[in-house]
C-alpha cells in the first residue's frame, strides 16, 4: 500500500503547491488508504488501537536532561516516549521521524543496524499523524540533533484523516475553531495561547490562595435572573416543572457565603449571556469573581492590579504587549480617574447625576447619543461614557464612581449618594474588570431589585428579578464587603496579544456545521 513518506530524492525537488481541489481529493485518497491499513492490521490479528502504553519520559524532559550532549554521542539512557508522528522520511538504511508530545518534539532515528528489516519496513509504513510509543537509547546525530535511536515501537492510534498539508496548513478560521483538535496539532500559536490560558488560571488560583481566599462553586442553574445586566439563557427542569436560568454572573451566591462566614471567597467559572458574538464577546465565557469581607472598592483596586501583574509577569516580563494597533503597558500603578473627570477631559463638559434631566438630555441630543425617555441623569451620563469615551481608553485605567442609577448591587458612594462606589478596569477600549463596595443594606437592596423588576416588566430583557432569598440573606447581616469580577478570556487576550476572543476559548460558540 502507498504511504505518505518522502525519500531524499523527492525532498530535493522544489514542489508546486497543490490547488484546494487537489488537497481535498488527496485527503480522501489518503483516508481510503489509511482505512485499508487498519483493515489489514485487523486481518493480521493486530489491534490498531491498543489499550495502554507505559511511558517513562517526555520529549521536553529528555531535552532538559540531555542539554549540551555533544554531537555523535550515544548514551546508555533507555527511554519510552509517546507522541504523534509529525514527519517521516527514509534515507537509504536510515529512517528519521519527528515525534511530538505536549512538551515538545524529538527526532526518532531508525537504523537497519538496530532493527530487523520487517520492523524497519513496518515503521516506514506509518503515516503522519499516527500516535506511537517508541523505546530506545538517547543519542545525538553527527549534526548534534538530539534523538532517540529506537529499537521497538508500538502503533497506539491509527490516524484515519491526514493532517493538513504544509502548503495549506489549517488557515480557514471557522475550520480552526471547529476542529480545535487539529488546530492544536499543526498551529504552534494556538497551542501557545492555550497553554498561557491554562497557566494564567493556575497563577490566579495561587495568587488568591496566597491571600487566604477560598475557592468555592455556585450553582449554574438558577431560579432568578440577577447579578449582572444581561439577557439570560432559559432552560426547563422537567422533574420540578420549572423554568430556570443559566447564570449570567457568580455574584449573588458568593455574597451569600460572605453572610455565612466564609469571609474571603472566589470562583472561576462559566457564565452564560444570551447575546451576539463578536471579537470580544462569546455567549459562554469564563469569569473570576472574588469577595472580601471588610474590604471596599479601594481594596479591590489593589487586589485587581496586583493579581493582573502577577498573572502577566511570567508571560510579559516587561509587562508590555502589542495588541492590535496598540502597545499596552501593564506596569503599575494603573491610572485612576472618575467617570466625570474622563468625560470632562474628552468632551469639555461637566456631567454628574445631580444635573437636571432636561439639561442632560439636551447635551446628549447635541452629542447625538441615543437614550430612553425614562432614563435619569445618571443613566444618561453613563450613555455618554459608553458611546463616546470607553473605546478611547487604551492603557489600563480604573474608571471610578459610576452613577448609582446604573449600579443596583453597589453601595452608594460615601461622599455622594447619587454615585456608586464602583469601578471598571478598562483596557484597549473594553471592560476587563468590574468591582464595587458591595451593597449590604437589605432595605436598600430590595428597593434596587424592585426597580430592576419594574424595568424587566416594562420590556427590558436584561433587567433582573427580585431575589427575595438574597434579601433575606442580607437581613441576617453581611459585613462591609468588596467584590470584583474579571473576564478571564479578555485577560488572556491581552496577555497573548490576541484581538479575537475565539482564539483564546478552546471551543467558542459557532453555528452548527452543515452536514454534521
Amino acid at each position: 500500500m502507498p504511504n505518505e513518506t518522502t525519500n531524499a530524492k523527492d525532498a530535493s525537488r522544489e514542489p508546486t503547491a497543490p490547488s484546494d481541489q487537489d488537497v481535498d481529493n488527496e485527503g480522501e485518497n489518503q483516508r481510503s488508504t489509511r482505512l485499508a491499513k487498519v483493515q489489514a492490521l485487523r486481518a493480521e490479528g493486530r489491534n490498531p488501537y491498543p489499550v495502554r502504553y507505559e511511558r517513562t519520559h517526555t520529549a521536553g524532559g529528555i531535552r532538559a536532561s540531555h542539554e549540551g550532549l555533544a554531537p555523535g554521542s550515544e548514551t546508555e539512557d533507555r527511554v519510552r516516549v509517546v507522541g504523534r508522528l509529525m514527519l517521516l522520511r527514509r534515507q537509504g538504511k536510515l529512517s528519521f521521524a519527528t515525534l511530538a508530545d505536549r512538551d515538545g518534539q524529538i527526532q526518532l532515528f531508525v537504523s537497519a543496524g538496530k532493527v530487523d528489516k520487517s520492523t524497519h519496513d513496518e515503521f516506514d509504513h506509518l503515516d503522519r499523524g499516527d500516535w506511537i510509543g517508541v523505546e530506545g537509547i538517547v543519542m545525538t546525530t553527527r549534526r548534534g540533533e538530539l534523538s532517540i535511536a529506537i529499537d521497538q515501537f508500538t502503533l497506539l492510534a491509527k490516524a484515519i484523516r491526514p493532517l493538513p498539508d504544509k502548503w495549506h496548513g489549517l488557515t480557514d478560521i471557522d475550520t480552526r475553531f471547529r476542529q480545535r483538535y487539529v488546530d492544536l496539532v499543526v498551529n504552534d500559536e494556538a497551542k501557545r495561547v492555550a497553554l498561557i490560558r491554562i497557566q494564567t488560571i493556575a497563577r490566579i488560583r495561587r495568587f488568591l490562595e496566597g491571600r487566604d481566599f477560598l475557592e468555592v462553586e455556585g450553582p449554574v442553574l438558577q431560579t432568578t435572573q440577577g447579578g449582572a445586566t444581561a439577557r439570560p439563557f432559559v432552560t426547563h427542569h422537567n422533574a420540578l416543572n420549572l423554568d430556570m436560568y443559566l447564570r449570567i454572573a457568580l455574584e449573588l451566591h458568593l455574597k451569600r457565603l460572605i453572610v455565612g462566614g466564609l469571609d474571603r471567597v472566589y470562583e472561576i467559572g462559566r457564565v452564560f449571556r444570551n447575546e451576539g458574538t463578536d471579537t470580544t464577546h462569546n455567549p459562554e465565557f469564563t469569569m473570576l469573581e472574588a469577595y472580601q469581607a471588610l474590604g471596599d472598592y479601594n481594596d479591590m483596586m489593589e487586589l485587581t492590579e496586583s493579581l493582573i501583574v502577577a498573572a502577566a509577569t511570567p508571560v510579559l516580563p516587561d509587562l508590555k504587549v502589542k495588541y492590535g494597533d496598540h502597545d499596552l503597558d501593564f506596569t503599575p500603578p494603573f491610572r485612576r480617574a472618575t467617570m466625570s473627570t474622563l468625560i470632562e477631559e474628552e468632551l469639555g463638559v461637566h456631567l454628574d447625576p445631580s444635573l437636571p434631566v432636561d439639561e442632560v438630555r439636551a447635551l446628549l441630543d447635541g452629542l447625538q447619543v441615543e437614550y430612553e425617555d425614562d432614563w435619569g441623569s445618571g443613566r444618561l451620563m453613563n450613555a455618554v461614557y459608553d458611546d463616546l469615551l470607553q473605546y478611547k481608553i487604551i492603557q489600563p485605567t480604573f474608571v471610578l464612581d459610576h452613577p448609582r442609577e446604573c449600579s443596583p448591587l453597589a453601595r452608594a458612594h460615601r461622599d455622594d449618594p447619587l454615585l456608586a462606589e464602583r469601578f471598571e478596569l478598562v483596557v484597549a477600549g473594553h471592560e476587563l474588570a468590574n468591582a464595587y463596595s458591595e451593597l449590604n443594606d437589605p432595605v436598600d437592596q430590595l428597593v434596587q431589585f424592585e426597580a430592576e423588576a419594574s424595568a424587566k416588566a416594562g420590556g427590558d430583557l436584561e433587567a433582573g428579578d427580585v431575589d427575595l432569598d438574597y434579601v433575606r440573606a442580607l437581613e441576617y447581616g453581611m459585613p462591609p464587603t468588596g467584590g470584583v469580577g474579571i473576564g478571564i478570556d479578555r485577560l488572556v487576550m491581552y496577555l497573548t496579544g490576541t484581538p479575537s476572543i475565539r482564539e483564546v476559548i478552546l471551543f467558542p460558540t459557532l453555528r452548527p456545521e452543515p452536514g454534521m
